[in-house]
């Protein structure tokens, strides 16, 4: 049995002997410049690994010193809307929604609901008023029905 060479960091394993690069021809004279500074990116990658990160993005879970790390997610993904869920203007949460979920009658029970609270045309953004639990059982509901109806549809009878 192959004898596995490393430290252990929470549950991760790391092998720091794969991330330094072993000379493919040892007869070759290199510039100790550029070995060092070789050895110092290929240590800051696998650093990178440790926080998180995969191999294609490692650096994808990191937030930059002052860097605020709530407005760091900022970004909607494509089919996806932002929503604010709370009962007062002061205790909303922004919660990101799948563009699907607005087609489904449970999500758009909390539209009207919405619509008769705000009116049809407020300006800004989409609020719902109610509470973020009872939101997120929305959700879990739209989300169930949605893997059993991609279940059943595939059946071949």
């Amino acid at each position: 049995m192959k004898r596995v060479r490393g430290f252990k960091i929470g549950h991760r394993f790391v092998k720091i002997f794969k991330w330094i690069p072993r000379n493919r021809c040892p007869t070759r004279i290199t510039n100790p410049v550029t070995g060092i500074r070789s050895l110092a990116r290929c240590l800051s990658r696998g650093a990178k690994r440790l926080c998180g990160g995969s191999k294609k993005n490692p650096g994808q879970n990191q937030i930059r010193l002052g860097k605020d790390p709530k407005k760091s997610n900022r970004v909607v993904p494509r089919g996806h809307l932002v929503v604010h869920v709370g009962e007062s203007d002061d205790d909303t949460r922004r919660v990101v929604v799948p563009v699907i979920y607005f087609n489904h009658p449970l999500f758009g029970e909390l539209l009207e609901q919405a619509e008769r609270v705000h009116g049809f045309d407020q300006p800004g953004r989409i609020t719902i008023p109610c509470r973020v639990s009872d939101f997120e059982k929305v959700q879990l509901r739209i989300a169930a029905w949605d893997h059993c109806r991609r279940k059943n549809s595939y059946k071949i009878i």
